[in-house]
């Protein structure tokens, strides 16, 4: 009883210490929510198109998250200027912001390329029968990204300047919001050019994937080998991390797509998919750019495993989460209704995603502390690589978290 009490305490006390900042991450992670379920309600809407391009679904959640990966280290590199006092705004070249942005539209085309021959390779070895041509998932992959980079790059720069006349903590603003605005626009993005690969005469997939080729090569060639030192050096950094990364979510596509007979004969437990891996990212997104924050201002030291420093920001993760992934299930069922989307009942759905959401932000959680120091000690920024690395690993562990969840409570 005592311990319950003082519990309670101490998350009173966090609440009072930063309201705003709880605040705002509470909202931000609604609007994830809200976000996530809007793609997820494309993503149980289309699998006529899924069963007509076997493999996309190998795509999707690492296209969707290299769009988070890409503006959510960006989003930790600029809460970290915010936090040391040197964040300008400026869309100029080369000013460090300038570069970041550069950095950041590089990667988010570049390695589109790069993932969709990952997840050919990755679909062939798996066994996926009749998996998409490597141009289609290349046209798929890159074409599907053009409209993400633009669109996320203006939002992710949108929120920090919010921050900074609001005086919000970006490194709890950044992360969901991002996550979500990648969810929400990359999957209807992959959908449209999905469709131009079915559409299309081959003539025409074939022109424009030499296009994506050359276009995405051109880019990344550009921003490794730039004379920019900022920009040079986020692009080196992290298109190893990213490419991982990227390996990492193709999995939780392989994972999903070994189950999809099943999902798709109830497809509200495809609409849940989206939001579920992306606020297990998320979440664990803050914990990974607090602690990288943290590691540059000197309080918390990397040459040696102490949660102390960091018990309060995994309090905030899981205050933030409990209620949001209880909201979840219920406005899925409830979509799902309004859809005519055949779903397993409302308190199936409320078990199901605080059992899947409860495991897989503990996972991730232990991977965005452990990846942070890891990466500053090897002498990188875990600004660059935190957020990649985490939001790579939800993606699996949320996939497998709810596989393991459906498997507990006899859902599948």
């Amino acid at each position: 009883m005592l311990r319950r009490l003082r519990v309670v305490r101490r998350f009173l006390a966090l609440v009072r210490a930063d309201p705003a900042g709880f605040r705002a991450g509470f909202v931000a992670h609604l609007l994830s929510t809200a976000t996530g379920l809007a793609a997820g309600v494309t993503l149980g809407s289309i699998t006529g198109t899924l069963h007509q391009l076997p493999g996309l679904l190998v795509l999707v959640p690492a296209a969707v998250g290299l769009r988070g990966n890409v503006y959510g280290a960006l989003g930790s590199r600029l809460g970290t200027a915010v936090a040391t006092g040197t964040f300008r705004l400026s869309t100029r070249r080369d000013t460090e912001v300038g570069q970041n942005l550069w950095a950041a539209s590089a990667l988010s085309l570049g390695v589109s390329l790069l993932l969709a021959l990952v997840a050919k390779g990755v679909a062939e070895s798996f066994g996926v029968r009749n998996a998409m041509s490597t141009r289609d998932f290349i046209v798929v992959s890159v074409i599907g990204g053009l409209i993400p980079t633009l669109v996320v790059m203006v939002i992710t720069v949108g929120v920090a300047a919010l921050s900074v006349r609001r005086d919000y903590d970006l490194d709890n603003v950044a992360a969901p919001v991002v996550t979500a605005a990648a969810d929400m626009i990359t999957l209807p993005s992959l959908f449209l050019a999905a469709l131009l690969v079915l559409d299309a005469p081959d003539w025409l997939i074939v022109v424009l994937a030499i296009l994506c080729v050359v276009g995405s090569v051109g880019v990344l060639v550009v921003a490794i080998r730039s004379h920019l030192p900022t920009l040079r050096r986020i692009a080196r950094e992290s298109v190893p991390f990213l490419v991982a990364a990227g390996i990492l979510s193709t999995f939780a596509g392989v994972t999903i797509q070994s189950r999809f007979g099943s999902l798709s004969n109830e497809p509200a437990l495809l609409i849940v998919i989206p939001p579920l891996l992306s606020l297990s990212g998320s979440l664990a997104g803050i914990l990974s750019a607090r602690v990288a924050t943290k590691l540059h201002l000197g309080l918390v030291r990397p040459d040696r495993f102490n949660p102390s420093p960091v018990v309060e920001d995994v309090t905030l993760v899981y205050v933030i989460a409990m209620p949001i992934f209880l909201v979840l299930g219920l406005a899925a069922d409830v979509i799902a209704a309004i859809a005519g989307i055949a779903s397993p009942g409302v308190f199936e759905m409320l078990g199901l995603m605080m059992l899947a959401g409860t495991l897989a932000t503990a996972l991730s959680c232990v991977v965005a502390y452990f990846g942070a120091l890891i990466t500053y000690r090897l002498g990188w920024d875990p600004d660059n690589n935190g957020i990649p690395m985490v939001s790579s690993a939800s993606d699996f562990l949320g996939a497998a978290s709810l596989m393991v969840s459906l498997a507990i409570l006899g859902l599948s």
